[in-house]
């Protein structure tokens, strides 16, 4: 069967592999159908991964998926042939003490498809077929948009970061950069009640779907970053800011517009900036890191499902699996690409 497989920094090829096993005790076999092409696929392909981790062998990409099971092995309940899914990538080990504490995002013994963290490497979803744990298969009605089910792992990360947040009921919310997971933290926000959300970034474009994502204001610091000083008087206007650009310079501006005692929740990766201490410590901010996702998974399936939440404006692309290059290098152009997809069979 077919795979999009990466074997070094811009070799990507789709690449004929095993065929998925079948399903064991416990276990569905899946037909992929929509794939989302994420921040760290796309470090995979231009750089060869990220800070420390490299390929080191040919690796799957993939981890924002959905399919349709094709085949169940014993013991499996709750699912049927012919299913729509979305497929959770994380499978912590649950025996280590943060798993027992039922911290399992932060498990000691993590496995998540499509990460060069291991060796040999967690392969990816960007698979025809697959053969998971049955428990990682969460069933979407007949009527769902594959496309938008496979939004699944992107929105959980949102909704745990706004879980993070705590109480935004009624609150001035401000989010730091408007890519894929910025966009998606919008609609996090609106069902958490946030009363006005407020996003920036450095580009036009892609405030424009954080505007069709229900964004009260937006703010192009390339053009208006004088916008922003309202928001610093009084010591800061803004109850929560949701750092997602990791831009270093952003940290800092969070900290200006923040109000004493409010708080920041800081999602993306990428710098290691300087903390401005002294602005933490005199308005006595709040800081708190936010990192993957754990029971939020089923509910971003849950709320995607019934229709809670318009995820439609960040699917900017759809591409056959086949067309992978294509895919990759239209996803890199931040001026005209939120959330490309792959398109597989089912799809």
């Amino acid at each position: 069967m077919k795979a999009v497989v990466i074997h070094a920094p811009h070799d990507l090829r789709i690449d004929e592999i095993d065929i998925a096993p079948p399903p064991g005790v416990g276990e569905v076999r899946i037909a992929v159908a929509r794939g989302g092409i994420c921040g760290s696929d796309l470090h995979y392909y231009h750089d060869g991964g990220f800070g420390t981790v490299r390929i080191q062998q040919p690796m799957a990409l993939g981890h924002e998926v959905s399919g349709v099971v094709t085949d169940l092995g014993a013991g499996v309940d709750g699912l049927a042939v012919g299913d729509k899914v979305a497929i959770c990538p994380s499978r912590p080990c649950g025996d280590c003490e943060y798993c027992k504490r039922d911290m399992r995002h932060e498990c000691l013994d993590m496995r998540f498809n499509g990460s060069a963290m291991r060796m040999p490497h967690e392969q990816g979803l960007f698979r025809a077929e697959v053969t998971v744990p049955a428990e990682l298969a969460v069933r979407v009605s007949p009527e769902t948009d594959l496309a938008l089910a496979a939004l699944c792992e992107p929105f959980s990360v949102c909704l745990h970061a706004v879980n993070q947040a705590g109480a935004l009921l009624g609150k001035r919310v401000l989010i730091s950069g408007s890519g894929p997971i910025g966009c998606l933290t919008i609609a996090a926000a609106k069902l958490a009640g946030a009363s006005e959300i407020i996003v920036t970034d450095i580009a036009p474009e892609p405030l424009k779907i954080a505007a069709a994502m229900g964004a009260t204001r937006c703010i192009d610091l390339s053009s208006e970053a004088e916008a922003l000083a309202p928001l610093r008087e009084n010591k800061g206007r803004v109850d929560c800011v949701f750092e997602c650009s990791g831009a270093a310079p952003a940290l800092q501006t969070a900290c200006e517009v923040v109000r004493p005692g409010g708080q920041i929740v800081t999602v993306g990766l990428g710098s290691e900036p300087t903390l401005p201490l002294s602005l933490v410590v005199t308005k006595e901010i709040r800081i708190l890191g936010s990192f993957r996702f754990d029971h939020e998974f089923e509910v971003a399936a849950d709320l995607i499902d019934r229709g809670r939440v318009d995820l439609a404006p960040v699917l900017t692309g759809c591409f056959p699996m086949e067309d992978a290059v294509a895919a990759f290098d239209f996803a890199s152009d931040k001026a005209k690409a939120m959330k490309v997809q792959l398109r597989f069979d089912q799809g």
